[in-house]
């Protein structure tokens, strides 16, 4: 049977260009990919704010996913709005980009770097790394300074100054493993090992949205989901003024 992995764009801008570049990764039989959008909420994540108003439509639409018959859920963030609450509403495993790919950055080195899109989110990453309990292994957080919306305005630009901050990543920071710190980052993780390479440094450079899908992939093959003790299902009771599907029994 098909596995089906619905990719979740947590804000109202059109992100399906990702799609032909995950193409690749799709196995005829076996594995596929959707994706969606918000109907509401903010046009990108870039603060607690953006979190709170993203969050209920986030798992609104998880819960459709599986509804569709969908298999596991990608919330494609580096800031997981609505994670722990979607992983509520749903039976199916649901990953989020910036834990599964700072996960996966301590399994491939002892000192990880995020390279994110500003330096106000900083905090925000570092708390999660803390409720991750992998606040120790960062070396550090570093940003581009480009907004989420303005990432495709100058690809080569935004090359360069992400190739930039990972070197001083490592040689500054010590930093073990690169980690993109925005899944709008998605593709760029070529570059950045290129130039690394061309400077003799050899350093694994996670991108997080193909990272988490696979790691989904892997959790699908081996039948896990995450612990109904850790995310019970929320009581039934009323909850007015969200556009999502109701919770039943």
């Amino acid at each position: 049977m098909t596995k089906h992995i619905r990719l979740i764009t947590t804000h109202t801008t059109d992100m399906s260009h990702k799609m032909s570049g995950l193409k690749h990764l799709e196995r005829e039989g076996e594995l596929m990919f959707s994706q969606v959008r918000l109907d509401y909420g903010p046009a990108s994540i870039e603060c607690e704010f953006d979190d709170v108003l993203s969050s209920p439509y986030i798992a609104g639409r998880a819960m459709e996913a599986e509804a569709d018959g969908a298999h596991a859920v990608i919330i494609d963030c580096m800031g997981d709005p609505g994670l722990h609450a979607t992983r509520e509403v749903v039976r199916i495993p649901v990953l989020g980009a910036g834990e599964t790919s700072m996960h996966v950055a301590a399994t491939l080195g002892h000192k990880f770097s995020v390279i994110t899109i500003m330096d106000r989110v900083r905090p925000i990453l570092e708390n999660h790394a803390k409720t991750y309990g992998l606040y120790e292994h960062i070396a550090s957080v570093r940003a581009v300074e480009v907004p989420v919306l303005h990432i495709g305005n100058d690809k080569d630009k935004l090359y360069d100054l992400l190739a930039d901050q990972s070197h001083k990543a490592v040689i500054k920071d010590k930093a073990d493993v690169i980690v993109l710190g925005c899944t709008g980052f998605f593709g760029c993780d070529t570059y950045i090992r290129k130039h690394l390479l061309d400077r003799n440094i050899d350093v694994p450079v996670i991108d997080p949205l193909p990272t988490s899908i696979m790691v989904a992939a892997g959790l699908l093959e081996v039948g896990l989901t995450h612990s109904l003790r850790t995310y019970p299902k929320p009581p039934i009771k009323e909850r007015t003024g969200y556009q999502i599907p109701n919770i039943s029994e």
